[in-house]
């Protein structure tokens, strides 16, 4: 017997060990089917019975069978599932008392058998968004999916529904932070008194988070000398307290439709730290000249003043008044003074990054307008103004003042980084150039100089498509603690420290100056890879929220005009395999026309994206940046996906 339980294992061994295993993604389909993605080539499928124990985006290791001379498989190890914790909506079936969830996620189909855990109380309807867990596995714990509903969310039909599921997927907080105890520290060095300077905010009408006040006066060899003063919220918050570990959990102010949900307590951001009119409070103060030609004098300085702004203005009356040539209310002489003077040095740095640096290209941003229910009754265009460029060029001058200072002294600090095009990408740069009768070399290209002068040479080009197709070779801007070039601004390296209300890199780089201007380099501690690895997430969480919630309002928004005679003019964004994705010039919403409705016959239409063209019958017909006319054709409101028709 026990020869035989040998044999008999060694048996089982062998055929184990026989058995061809395989790891990989599920693809799901259309239909019950799917496919195991191992690699970009090799794939494997997956029947509908076996389907039913995984889920797409699954990560697993399967038994490859081969049935009638085909490959097909069968799952055995769950390595990573899709999805752990995820955001529903409660299904209930006529006749039937269980419950079940859709999955918020265009790629799963099927609702999932839930329960609410034993602590929760609410009273479930249909279309109720919710939180649910996978609880139950089949390739875990046999059976089917189960899934347990752990934190109600909204119903359906509130009008903050797109908010308030957002920010619970992202796990983004809802409310402004608590304010807590907190006294105006003393400062080393004294702060100097300039109460006396007439500051001036510029900013939106509505705007109480007030960070940055200019002052500015013309000297001697026509130069013009300009004070930054930015709000200094680190007078209250000492580093590692509980308002600090608020503001440095959150990252930023999360700026969404319809409103904002500030980094630090109202209390501060709007009232203590902010330059509100007539009020004194603390700053930490550039000072700098600004030659004839525009550029920077070396002469920089940074010292802790109080400040006292003496007018709030707006950038519309602003605009207004230099734009339309309007009276400024009651004549004030000083205000006069004061647009006039910043003016001049608006053109002036404008004109000196046009041929030393890069100038971003303005692209309009878009204002939900609602009533009081929260309903969208408009949309509206927000273009950049002169009063906007006035205070851009403020800033930007002002933080290449910090760059400098932070470089040459600390040679470390939060720095805003950008290096052009992806180096593995950049032979295909050259390619298209070479097609455009353009002249390139790799090696000069993936320089700073090099790639000012090509993103000068695009900007003079009759049309934005050569720019648009050269796009998706760059690399994304990054944070970084050691000085490195930002390509897309065109400076050889860049930090930020103009808005520490709102950002808490900022906030760090304010600790940096004011560490130098104390004299207490010794104290310095340069911030962690975990800090700014956690600084991205934030960043980049709070970009998607604000892009889904663009997006569900875009679709409650238009829908009443599907198949309406209404007309919408379109940019062609983006090219796919499937079809060309547009923004609305109007309203700024994203829409997507399949390859059925650009041409009838399949075999006479090629999408392609390398080229970024439509192709018909083997003539171009459509590129990247055309303006075409469009209709509504459907509203996918699960998906919040708008399609729509060339006419």
């Amino acid at each position: 017997m026990l020869q035989d339980n040998q044999l008999l294992a060694q048996l089982k061994k062998k055929l184990h060990t026989q058995t061809i295993r395989v790891e990989g993604i599920v693809k799901s389909t259309e239909k019950s089917f799917g496919f195991l993605e191992v690699n970009k080539i090799k794939t494997y499928f997956i029947p509908s019975s076996q389907m039913k124990k995984v889920m797409h985006g699954d990560k697993i290791i399967a038994i490859i069978h081969t049935y009638k001379n085909r490959e097909i498989v069968e799952p055995e190890i769950l390595i990573k599932p899709f999805i752990t914790k995820f955001i529903g909506r409660i299904q209930k079936k006529d006749n039937d008392h269980r419950l079940y969830i859709k999955v918020d996620n265009y790629i799963l189909k099927e609702n999932i058998f839930c329960q609410p855990a034993k602590s929760f109380t609410h009273n479930l309807i249909q279309n109720d968004w919710v939180i649910a867990k996978i609880h139950n596995h089949p390739l875990k714990n046999q059976g089917t999916f189960k899934a347990e509903i752990i934190k109600y969310i909204t119903n359906d039909n509130d009008y903050y529904a797109p908010w308030l599921v957002t920010l619970n997927r992202y796990k983004l907080e809802r409310e402004a932070p608590k304010m807590q105890d907190c006294i105006i520290e003393e400062t080393v060095t004294k702060r100097l008194d300039l109460t006396h300077l007439n500051f001036i905010t510029i900013d939106s009408l509505n705007t109480e988070d007030m960070d940055d006040a200019l002052y500015i006066e013309k000297i001697d060899n026509n130069e013009l000398r300009l004070f930054v003063a930015i709000a200094d919220p680190t007078s209250y918050i000492t580093e590692n307290s509980k308002l600090d570990n608020i503001a440095k959990q959150r990252g930023y102010t999360n700026y969404l439709p319809g409103f904002n949900i500030p980094m630090l307590p109202r209390e501060l951001s709007d009232d203590l730290c902010s330059l509100r009119p007539n009020e004194r409070r603390p700053a930490l103060v550039c000072q700098f000249n600004i030659k004839k030609d525009g550029q920077l004098n070396e002469n920089i300085k940074f010292y802790l003043a109080w400040i006292e702004s003496k007018n709030k203005l707006n950038y519309d009356d602003v605009s207004d008044w230099l734009e339309q040539e309007k009276k400024i209310p009651n004549n004030n002489k000083i205000i006069k003074q004061q647009i006039s003077l910043l003016n001049e040095m608006c053109k002036k740095r404008f004109s000196w990054r046009k041929i030393n640096a890069l100038i971003f290209k303005e692209r309009p941003d878009y204002n939900f307008i609602f009533d009081t229910n929260g309903n969208i009754i408009n949309i509206l265009i927000n273009k950049k103004r002169i009063a906007h460029r006035i205070v851009e060029e403020a800033m930007i001058a002002a933080n290449l003042c910090a760059t400098k200072i932070l470089k040459n002294k600390l040679k470390i600090g939060i720095f805003n980084t950008h290096i052009g095009f992806e180096p593995t990408q950049i032979n295909k740069v050259i390619t298209i150039l070479q097609e455009n009768n353009i002249k390139q070399n790799a090696e000069t290209l993936l320089t700073i100089e090099g790639f000012r002068n090509l993103k000068r040479l695009l900007d003079d080009q009759p049309t934005k498509f050569l720019d648009s197709r050269l796009r998706r070779f760059q690399t994304f801007t990054e944070i970084k603690t050691t000085p490195t070039a930002h390509y897309g601004l065109g400076f050889d390296a860049y930090a930020t420290w103009t808005s520490p209300i709102r950002k808490y890199t900022d906030i760090i780089n304010h600790r940096f100056l004011k560490a130098i201007i104390n004299n207490e380099q010794h104290k310095i501690i340069k911030p962690s890879k975990t800090l700014i690895a956690k600084i991205t997430e934030r960043k980049r969480y709070n970009r998607l929220a604000k892009r889904d919630i663009n997006n569900w309002l875009y679709v409650k928004f238009l829908r009443f005009l599907i198949k309406t005679n209404n007309i919408f003019s379109a940019e062609i964004t983006n090219i796919t395999k499937s079809g060309i994705r547009v923004k609305l010039r109007d309203n700024g919403a994203s829409a997507f026309i399949p390859i059925t409705f650009i041409h009838s016959v399949r075999k006479e239409i090629q999408c392609n994206q390398e080229s970024g063209t439509i192709i018909i019958k083997g003539i171009a017909i459509y590129k990247l940046n055309d303006i075409i006319n469009i209709q509504i054709e459907e509203i996918i409101m699960e998906t919040r996906n708008i399609i729509a028709k060339i006419i």
